[in-house]
């Protein structure tokens, strides 16, 4: 019986070894079934398909073989308490992807103390049938407990062991980084980089990349400048001028932040009831871009702000209000300075949620109007701060004591994840679709909408209305592609893969006193609005020469909106899960016809991340 490999005897212990080769395969298959039903990885090769089914199993066996570092008899409940961790990175990952379609990163866990308050969106998140990532530790806990157990005898030397153990856990990366070799250039695709490594070796891929990005800065010197510098000014040359450029100067700007406010709900109705009447209104009186498209990470509202006042991408990891609230900015109040513009922001939420009043002090803005400087209870807040209407009414003070021009920025709150509104303040009822979230959804929006408006009529009865423009736009998505099913049967069709970045748009107004609404059918992103106001304003070209964006007003061919996780749009085509699609026809065309974008997606990217990474202002100013 000595020589047998496996047999079963009476125990009061289970063998480690065999716990340990359960606890590794039944990780294994539980982190493969979320793949394919949860995270909906893309795979479009078998090579792929095995790249990410070796690596994952190899990452499994690798952390679950600390366990063997402990003595004998605690190595089995070393095991299980290690499963339970790696369970919950896993549980993890899915609430953060359910809503942000996106994987954890080490930034995002360590700005949970600037963004507090997320205990009711979590909830929401949380689904019964979740109980069955966890069976398998049940089962675990039996295999342990069983008096009969079985035991694993493999005749080879201890170092051969070792040896084995090696080659199972790395060989799959080798075999990784030959098949998608390129893949470390592009970190801001956090889905490729799982396809690479699977989501346990992702983490540390993670760690590693937060690492050396934490030392850019003090590596960074001017020589780093002068390529960005050239890509920028050869972008800029190509721009043709507009036709509106100063028809808007020395006006006040007022931008509206549209909380989680997606461009389907322009002009659609719900049981015969407008979602957005005044919206719809303000459209046919505004410049209204249908084709305008959020361009947020995981920082979310605060990636918004950071976008539209710097004119560069978001971090593909954590918020750079969090990240980076140290580092010199050319942000839109400092610019604006130069014109003799006072810089205001409004917002009735706790100012360093996102680390708001650190940040804003870093963007050169002279007053923060937060929650402090309003009247909040019971009664006017909701979720995440003052209701939208209260929030307006008890601002118009302070709005009319700023000193002019000035540029200033409301961020509105009530259509927030997970849309929670009392039954007085809708004026629309519930949809009633299987998901709540999408139910609420509409009636929250519908709140928004009356919110705009009462602000309006309020401003409207001062001087201040003709002497500004006013931008809206949509911050970012409100629903992810974790309620499509429901979504999809409250638009009336299937949401494909080239449907889920066009559910990226955003409503975009700019309403100018006194002109004629127009329809600007041009493709843009949040990246734009800034040269776009800045168009208006009549700022000089000099002054834009360190951003990412054109203005959406002017006559550019070929135009590129890119997303920060590599997806992009142009006017023709959708580049999405490493297929390119046609925008006219829907359906998947020849990668050639996405191919010739790739080099400038690529270095768009990587060099507004290095302009951030390695504060690289402090040279631009110079």
């Amino acid at each position: 019986m000595k020589s047998s490999m496996i047999k079963i005897h009476k125990s009061k212990e289970s063998n480690a070894l065999f716990i340990y080769s359960a606890a590794v395969f039944l990780l294994w298959i539980k982190m493969c079934a979320l793949y394919i039903w949860v995270f909906h990885i893309n795979i479009q090769s078998i090579g792929e398909g095995i790249v990410l089914a070796t690596t994952s199993l190899a990452s499994a066996a690798f952390f679950l073989g600390i366990g063997f570092l402990f003595r004998k008899s605690a190595r089995n409940k070393a095991f299980f308490v290690i499963d339970l961790l790696l369970t919950g990175i896993l549980f993890g990952n899915v609430l953060y992807y359910r809503f942000y379609i996106d994987f954890i990163t080490v930034p995002v866990l360590l700005q949970f103390q600037n963004v507090g308050g997320l205990s009711q969106s979590t909830v929401e998140l949380i689904k019964y049938y979740d109980i069955w990532m966890f069976l398998d530790l049940v089962l675990l806990i039996f295999l342990m407990r069983k008096r009969y157990s079985v035991t694993i005898n493999i005749p080879l030397k201890k170092n051969v062991k070792k040896r084995h153990f090696l080659i199972m856990t790395t060989v799959p990366l080798l075999f990784s980084m030959m098949l998608n070799s390129d893949f470390w250039n592009k970190s801001y695709d956090k889905e490729l980089i799982v396809k690479s490594l699977g989501l346990y070796y992702y983490h540390i891929f993670d760690i590693l990349q937060y690492s050396k990005t934490s030392v850019n800065s003090v590596l960074a010197d001017e020589s780093d400048v002068a390529e960005i510098t050239h890509y920028l000014e050869d972008k800029h040359n190509r721009v043709t001028p507009s036709n509106y450029h100063g028809i808007a100067k020395g006006k006040n700007v007022i931008v509206i932040f549209l909380e989680s406010t997606q461009a389907f709900v322009i002009d659609k109705k719900i049981n015969d009831q407008e979602v957005t009447p005044f919206l719809n209104k303000l459209k046919d009186e505004s410049f209204y871009f249908p084709n305008f498209y959020h361009q947020t990470a995981q920082g979310k509202t605060s990636d918004a702000e950071f976008i539209v006042d710097n004119s560069l991408y978001p971090l593909s990891g954590g918020s750079v209000f969090v990240r980076k609230p140290k580092n010199e900015y050319l942000a839109t109040p400092e610019i604006l300075k130069k014109y003799n513009y006072y810089s205001a922001s409004f917002h009735g939420n706790d100012s360093q949620f996102w680390n708001r009043l650190t940040m804003y002090n870093a963007l050169g803005y002279d007053r923060f109007f937060s929650k402090e400087d309003y009247d909040v209870n019971d009664e006017n807040s909701i979720n995440y701060g003052l209701k939208d209407i209260p929030f307006f009414e008890q601002s118009m003070p302070y709005l009319l004591s700023l000193p002019q021009p000035f540029y200033a920025k409301f961020l509105t709150l009530t259509n927030h994840f997970p849309f929670l509104l009392e039954p007085e303040d809708q004026f629309i009822p519930e949809l009633e679709t299987e998901q709540g979230v999408v139910n609420r959804y509409f009636t929250t929006v519908r709140y928004e909408d009356e919110a705009i408006k009462s602000f309006f009529d309020q401003i409207k009865d001062t001087d201040l209305y003709k002497n500004s423009i006013f931008v809206l736009f949509g911050d970012h998505y409100g629903i992810s592609k974790s309620y499509n099913d429901a979504l999809s049967e409250v638009l009336g069709h299937e949401i494909t893969v080239k449907d889920q970045v066009e559910l990226q748009k955003v409503p975009f107004f700019i309403h100018v006193p006194g002109m004629k609404g127009e329809v600007i059918n041009t493709v843009g992103g949040q990246i734009d609005l800034r040269a776009t106001i800045f168009d208006l304003l009549g700022v000089e070209n000099n002054d834009q020469t360190y951003s990412f964006g054109t203005s959406l007003l002017s006559n550019e061919d070929n135009r590129l909106v890119v997303f920060r996780d590599g997806t992009f749009t142009t006017d023709h085509y959708i580049y999405s899960e490493g297929t390119c699609y046609s925008k006219e026809t829907s359906k998947k065309v020849k990668r050639n016809k996405c191919s010739s974008y790739f080099t400038q997606v690529q270095k768009e990217l990587n060099y507004s991340d290095k302009i951030i990474y390695g504060d690289l202002f402090r040279f631009f100013k110079k």
